[in-house]
């Protein structure tokens, strides 16, 4: 009897033994973050990372999200209008509208398609809450899916991806300043006359605008590489830092997300009087 006694001790123990280091196991993998987006096939693994400040403006009119869904991963990243009231509430109705719609998308629908509608919703629904003021805001966006990008941006906030140590621009910026530089071509205007001009960085397209027709949108999937970091930056962020400043800055990193705080922490060291609202998101195709 002792002896059946201390067998069913012995089961009990090791029973409560392996419970606790299942529950370890669990903790362990549940505390640990998830590095890596996984969204079916290999070619879409992607890490995200992320970094916001307000600078020096008293309200914060930037808004940005990023999420997976069976279409991909997207990125989105819009920045109100700050000389116009109701810039916040722009830029979030449109980056929630993205979100939206994208949640919505299935791998087999044309993503060009999903962003023209987004952009042609938010623009909508923007102006009917703006009911007559004044208000808007930029926005880029981006959709990784099959080892391919896909973007649609409208104002002035920039899409890049950097490759090899190099810069890659995707899209333009719809400001004046590419009117300007129209001008200077054909020989109407110098080149100073156009870098001095008071309405350079005026916005021509945005959602939020009554004229507004369409975003411009990718003409074709850009193919990714293993390693390639595709950055969306707000102006707070491309006004303030030099393409060779975001170089270092991108060398010394190997996270996006790291890469992200470092470009908050340049940017605020600047202590700039008129630092405007700065945000940056970064995708980094992580398979070939």
């Amino acid at each position: 009897m002792p002896e059946e006694s201390g067998v069913q001790l012995y089961y009990v123990v090791s029973a409560a033994a392996c419970l606790v280091a299942l529950l370890f196991v669990i903790r362990f993998r549940l505390a640990k973050p998830a590095d890596v987006q996984q969204l079916g096939p290999a070619s879409d693994a992607v890490r995200i990372g992320n970094g916001q400040t307000i600078g020096t403006r008293e309200e914060q009119d930037d808004y940005f999200a990023s999420m997976t869904a069976s279409a991909g991963t997207l990125a989105v990243v819009a920045d109100g209008i700050s000389g116009l009231r109701n810039g916040r509430m722009s830029s979030t109705l449109a980056v929630k509208m993205f979100t939206q719609e994208f949640s919505k998308a299935g791998r087999e629908d044309d993503l060009a398609d999903y962003l023209a509608r987004a952009a042609v919703k938010s623009n909508r629904e923007i102006l009917q809450n703006l009911n007559g003021q004044g208000g808007g805001t930029t926005l880029a966006a981006v959709v990784i899916a099959d080892g391919n990008m896909y973007y649609g941006a409208v104002g002035d906030s920039l899409i890049t991806i950097f490759r090899n140590g190099e810069f890659i621009p995707v899209n333009s910026k719809h400001t004046a300043e590419t009117l300007l530089e129209e001008k200077v071509l054909a020989g109407v205007m110098t080149r100073q006359e156009a870098v001095s001009s008071p309405v350079r960085n005026q916005l021509t397209n945005y959602l939020g605008y009554e004229g507004f027709e369409q975003m411009e949108i990718g003409d074709a999937p850009y193919p990714l590489q293993a390693g390639d970091l595709v950055l969306l930056c707000s102006d707070g962020v491309h006004e303030t830092l030099t393409e060779i400043e975001m170089e270092n800055i991108l060398h010394k990193h190997d996270h996006p997300q790291d890469i992200a705080d470092d470009i908050i922490a340049q940017i605020e060291a600047k202590g700039l009087r008129s630092q405007d609202n700065a945000t940056v998101v970064i995708l980094q195709k992580m398979h070939t």
